[in-house]
């Protein structure tokens, strides 16, 4: 049985593997992401992070479709108490931006498509500098004090607005953020370490990575010659062109095969071994790609493993 992780200061536990909905209502209708989703619990899963704007990108889309998805599979499955929902506020085209009125009217929305009472964990999806933290953490503040939200986070932020935040909620006695959503993975440390991871490391804040994955590039399945029919073969094909890419492809071809492990396995348990790292964030299509990220929780990486990657990916 996987060992869940605390989830910085709060009292939520988390599996060491986020299940990431923004591919539920786009490159997964709603039967496969009932069982997407089915298959990530049945194996110990219990920790889905979504956005409200998910996936609003989508011709026909409108916003909220992923939530909308997780919210009906709750319904149906019954064990709404078994699972963290993470959701985001700042970039549905009906929310957009960080106003005190704007987070809350945002936090119901999303408490309607998911179809429950509160919110495990709410993320300021992206920062707005011109909004000051006064008013988004007294709007989150108020959110938590009337049980509609557990804990707060935040993603797509910088070193100094978040240690801003940090210390307006300590000198006010308001609800603080407890987790950091940072773009994070073998072929983007810079995005993460440094001043950022600094805070985060300083103020006991747990780091959700997304893009773990390297829009599937950490896969192993983009490779020198060969074509793979995805929305994200652009975005992932990129590294390919750089010699870190090919380097860090090289060394996690080498240690997956000593652990008989697919190549993502060995990504994501690099990232969950960093400090601060409580779990990256992947999606799964289909139920046939979740092994290979559920294997986080088995594989643990020796020290020299761990530097040879870090070294790679320097």
């Amino acid at each position: 049985m996987t060992s869940l992780r605390k989830l910085g200061s709060s009292d939520l536990e988390v599996f060491p593997l986020s299940l990431g909905g923004n591919v539920f209502g786009w490159t997964a209708d709603e039967a496969t992401s009932f069982a997407v989703l089915d298959a990530y619990t049945a194996a110990g899963g219990n920790f889905v992070d979504t956005a409200d704007s998910y996936s609003s990108w989508v011709d026909g889309n409108s916003g909220g479709e992923s939530e909308t998805i997780i919210g009906r599979w709750l319904a149906a499955r019954g064990h709404r108490d078994d699972v963290v929902i993470a959701t985001k506020v700042s970039q549905h085209p009906d929310f957009p931006g960080l106003s005190a009125a704007n987070i809350k009217a945002a936090a119901e929305a999303s408490l309607r498509r998911l179809g429950t009472d509160h919110i495990d964990l709410y993320y300021t999806h992206f920062d707005k500098p011109e909004t000051p933290v006064e008013e988004i953490i007294g709007a989150l503040d108020e959110l938590v004090k009337a049980g509609k939200v557990r804990a707060i986070g935040a993603s797509n932020i910088s070193a100094a607005r978040l240690a801003e935040s940090l210390a307006f909620s300590d000198g006010e006695g308001l609800a603080r953020y407890v987790a950091l959503q940072p773009h994070y993975n073998l072929v983007s440390r810079d995005t993460y370490e440094g001043e950022l991871e600094a805070v985060a490391a300083r103020e006991g804040l747990a780091a959700v990575p997304y893009y773990a994955l390297a829009s599937g590039f950490l896969t192993g399945k983009y490779r020198a010659g060969t074509t793979v029919e995805s929305p994200r073969q652009a975005g992932a094909g990129k590294h390919l062109e750089t010699e870190r890419g090919r380097k860090v492809l090289a060394a996690l071809d080498d240690i997956a095969e000593s652990h008989t492990v697919p190549v993502a396995t060995v990504a994501l348990a690099w990232l969950a071994a960093q400090p601060t790292v409580a779990a990256p964030i992947a999606s799964a299509r289909t139920v046939e790609q979740l092994p290979a990220l559920l294997g986080v929780g088995d594989l643990v990486l020796t020290e020299e493993e761990l530097g040879r990657l870090a070294e790679a990916s320097a």
